[in-house]
């Protein structure tokens, strides 16, 4: 709303300020982690309660408290997301007046096969992330906790839904670590990658999320890391020249979007900070995981998913690898010792691997006494130090 302002430049010079996309994500985020700060305390009351986890060392403390905050964080962040984030696409940043706007929003129009162009991209993938959010409270608030088949097919639905979004039903052009050119991808096979990356990252998010503090505090440096890229290389047509990537007009808008979600992230650590009040719930990490997905696929590089969420890739996804790989054996009849026992007979890569417990955080808890405010900080260190690394690596080397 505040963008298309700009256009009243021509009665009073100031007006101009709505157009600085830099104004618009600080905003953004100010006004959401403010909104978080006030009323999720408040709100917190109508949250269901967390059932406490068996399967997960201490689980036992989290049990009682409010969870699903993802829900309010979610809902407190539309205010600043209508105010914000821009409603008509970014051909439109080179109009001076409305009527001009109104013209080209007419010319639009007039095709049918165009319509979905006369709205951004962002708002719909802010549809996609209610999906997420939803599905993931109403797990919090179920009585019986669902079943992972049933979560991880309505998380294949929506990255489905997000993967469509962002391709359009058009090839999209995408550049790679250590090549010079972009490659080309039809939109049936972008779809298919886009959606595996968006579920390993929404998963990964989730897993991540079984200490205070934890899940939120790496989603917020992956949020404002992915924000400041798509604002200050992607979306910024010089220097995404001088790096040699692709330059995307909407880059700017993507930062918009992770900056008033980072926002609410940062609102909603106040709480979860150890000893937590509340907690997100699946609603917060499955929607935060796929926005991370999503931004990192609108950088145009998938591989900027490894170098914006290292340790939550490694933290949280690798359970998910050891339980599908126990399961393939099991299924080809080789013994795992999943009926517990002996394991020495085992080789030393399954005996190891049936050694670690996931995710990883759980590990470093019961086997080298890690507390909860040493593994959060630790994580955060090592996903500060790898991020600039591997942005080097995937960025500078081409």
């Amino acid at each position: 709303m505040l963008y298309h302002l700009k256009f009243l430049t021509e009665f009073w010079g100031p007006f101009r300020m709505m157009g600085s996309h830099l104004l618009l994500l600080s905003l953004g985020a100010g006004l959401t982690a403010a909104l978080c700060l006030l009323y999720l305390p408040r709100l917190a009351q109508r949250l269901p309660r967390d059932r406490g986890k068996a399967l997960v060392q201490d689980g036992k403390e989290a049990k009682g408290k409010p969870t699903g905050a993802g829900f309010f964080m979610f809902l407190l962040s539309l205010p600043a997301l209508v105010l914000v984030l821009p409603f008509f696409p970014s051909d439109t940043d080179e109009l001076n007046t409305f009527s001009e706007l109104f013209g080209r929003l007419r010319d639009l129009a007039a095709q049918p096969s165009d319509w979905y162009l006369l709205l951004n991209q962002q708002w719909a993938i802010v549809i996609c992330l209610f999906g997420a959010m939803m599905t993931g409270y109403l797990d919090d608030k179920a009585a019986v906790p669902w079943g992972p088949f049933k979560k991880g097919a309505l998380d294949l639905v929506i990255c489905g839904a997000t993967a469509l979004v962002l391709c359009r039903f058009h090839d999209v052009n995408v550049w790679l670590p250590f090549l010079k050119d972009e490659v080309t991808l039809s939109w049936p096979v972008y779809t298919v990658c886009a959606t595996l990356a968006l579920w390993v990252t929404m998963n990964a998010t989730n897993c991540t999320d079984g200490v205070d503090g934890l899940a939120g505090a790496l989603t917020l440096l992956s949020l404002f890391g992915l924000a400041a890229f798509l604002y200050g290389v992607v979306g910024h047509e010089v220097i995404a020249g001088y790096l040699l990537i692709p330059h995307n007009p909407e880059g700017a808008r993507w930062a918009i979007l992770c900056s008033v979600y980072g926002g609410a992230t940062a609102g909603y650590l106040w709480y979860n900070a150890h000893p937590s009040s509340m907690l997100m719930g699946d609603a917060g990490s499955r929607s935060l995981g796929l926005l991370v997905g999503v931004a990192a696929l609108a950088s145009g590089n998938p591989f900027f998913l490894f170098v914006m969420t290292p340790v939550v890739l490694v933290n949280g996804f690798s359970g998910v690898l050891k339980m599908a790989l126990l399961k393939m054996m099991n299924a080809a009849h080789i013994d795992t010792g999943t009926q517990g026992g002996d394991n020495s007979h085992l080789c030393w890569p399954l005996r190891k691997i049936r050694s670690i417990r996931f995710p990883l955080h759980d590990h470093l808890k019961v086997k080298y006494g890690w507390k909860p405010g040493q593994i959060l900080m630790r994580f955060m260190l090592i996903q500060a130090g790898l991020m600039p690394l591997l942005f080097f690596l995937l960025v500078k080397i081409r």
